[in-house]
């Protein structure tokens, strides 16, 4: 261990006893207090469950899964399809559309969610159970960087993604519309977890259809939130960006 790391070790594990030494004290304290208020809630230490990190001066979140989930509900909210199939992307998403948009969602290992506007099922996406050119809306979003590399049961293959992004060409409809979200920065495999493409390599692998909006979320929030048409400079300079492709059938 280098000096520097063992200071920051050092420095966590200061900020953590002083986080545990202040949950007692308020514990106490708010105990105290209860005791003086009739028909209070009982306070009791066996009944204790520590949250001592959420002191923070905004609220945290995760900026690729906020924004590129507004994105795609705000583009079906302006298109307002008559029905939209999702493939694995966030059950925030889905289960939040389906209020105004009826929503059939897939996934390798299948969600037993129950709403209404919502129908789920299984499904694999190296061979979706859909005849060709028939869904006119669809979205597989944070899900093609993943497949073939094991992370949820899924078989090893190191061509999944491209096999996946053919199967997702396949099923949509002449004219129809796929929201496609990928990790966009340095191309790399970070095994097991997900795969990261440039921008021209996703436009590559979703072939032939064309590019009708993008939209990134680049790693440094200096640079903004959802940006539309970024700059080469900018797209060079992510790690683990995020994009958000709207892609078309011709």
């Amino acid at each position: 261990m280098t000096a520097r790391s063992a200071a920051r070790a050092v420095r966590r594990g200061t900020r953590a006893l002083i986080a545990r030494m202040r949950f007692v004290e308020q514990f106490r304290r708010f105990r105290m207090e209860s005791a003086d208020i009739q028909q209070a809630l009982p306070v009791r230490w066996s009944d204790r469950y520590p949250c001592l990190h959420d002191q923070t001066s905004q609220t945290e979140f995760d900026r690729h899964y906020v924004y590129h989930t507004a994105w795609a509900a705000r583009v079906l909210a302006a298109s307002r399809p008559s029905a939209h199939v999702d493939i694995g992307s966030d059950l925030r998403f889905v289960t939040i559309v389906s209020a105004f948009v009826p929503v059939r969602f897939f996934d390798y290992r299948p969600a037993p969610l129950s709403l209404s506007g919502l129908s789920t099922g299984k499904a694999d996406l190296l061979s979706l159970p859909f005849p060709g050119g028939s869904i006119q809306s669809l979205s597989c979003m944070h899900v093609v960087e993943h497949i073939g590399l094991g992370r949820y049961g899924d078989p090893l293959d190191v061509a999944g993604d491209a096999k996946a992004a053919k199967e997702l060409i396949r099923v949509l409809a002449s004219g129809g519309q796929l929201l496609f979200v990928i990790p966009v920065g340095r191309s790399r495999v970070a095994f097991n977890a997900h795969r990261v493409y440039s921008f021209q390599q996703v436009l590559a692998m979703l072939s032939p259809l064309r590019l009708d909006e993008f939209l990134l979320i680049p790693d440094d929030p200096r640079d903004g939130d959802l940006v539309a048409r970024p700059s080469e400079r900018l797209l060079e300079r992510q790690e683990y960006g995020c994009g958000c492709f709207r892609m078309v059938k011709p």
